[in-house]
């Protein structure tokens, strides 16, 4: 696959050997540039701030900075960087806290290397992604997390009626594609308002925009679909 604009991507991994063979996969494709790579947290953070890539692939464990406090920061200080988590670990206590900390995406490392390549253009491109176990525990994180904020009803005066039905149709796992066929819309304007909602919600991915809508009440953690969006698409994992 080809395109003029290619996607710069971040490979943060301790260990190198699984960071040589992350690098040789992804730098076949036509549409993927590796343009840094980090062996620690710390570095990673640094790497995102001189080299501004468009996805971040992070590990868990690092040394000096973990994955998750390193996603907190990259997304924090930096937050077009999308964070696709790429780990051993399936943990319930990582993966709410990835959430928290901003991750659009969240894969085991036994997953296929089309299936990873299908992430990093999906949250480029805006949507979340998890594998099937990590989508069945982030429901658990998301309803916790529901139960536990309290609702802020000042946040529902900032969003117009068109992003509140964007918002909605992206809580449901739709692509942005999927969104404006559905609103009649371009694609163009979907983003642009969800870049709207992300400024007036103070977030940096989807998936906190959706977060921040459920601890609201603006929709139920029952209307929502967190699926293995790349089975959908014939992807086996």
């Amino acid at each position: 696959m080809t395109c003029c604009h290619k996607i710069r991507v971040l490979l943060a991994e301790d260990h190198i050997v699984v960071r040589e063979a992350l690098h040789q996969l992804l730098e076949r494709e036509g549409d993927l540039e590796i343009v840094g790579e980090a062996g620690d947290g710390e570095e990673a953070i640094q790497q995102v701030s001189e080299l501004s890539p468009d996805v971040a692939i992070v590990d868990i464990a690092m040394p000096k900075l973990n994955g998750v406090e390193a996603t907190k920061q990259i997304k924090a200080r930096y937050p077009a960087t999308a964070v696709l988590v790429l780990s051993a670990h399936d943990d319930d206590e990582y993966i709410c806290a990835l959430l928290e900390a901003g991750a659009s995406g969240y894969l085991l490392k036994n997953v296929r290397g089309q299936v990873l390549i299908d992430a990093i253009r999906m949250v480029h491109a805006g949507e979340y992604v998890f594998h099937p176990v990590i989508g069945r525990k982030v429901v658990n994180c998301i309803t916790s997390t529901h139960q536990d904020k309290p609702q802020k009803g000042e946040l529902l005066d900032q969003l117009t009626e068109r992003e509140m039905e964007v918002l909605k149709l992206a809580a449901k796992g739709m692509s942005t594609k999927d969104i404006a066929e559905r609103l009649a819309l371009s694609v163009r304007t979907v983003q642009a308002h969800l870049g709207t909602v992300f400024s007036k919600l103070q977030v940096g991915s989807r998936m906190e925009a959706v977060l921040v809508g459920i601890r609201e009440g603006w929709f139920d953690v029952d209307d929502m679909e967190i699926t293995d969006r790349l089975s959908q698409q014939g992807t086996k994992v």
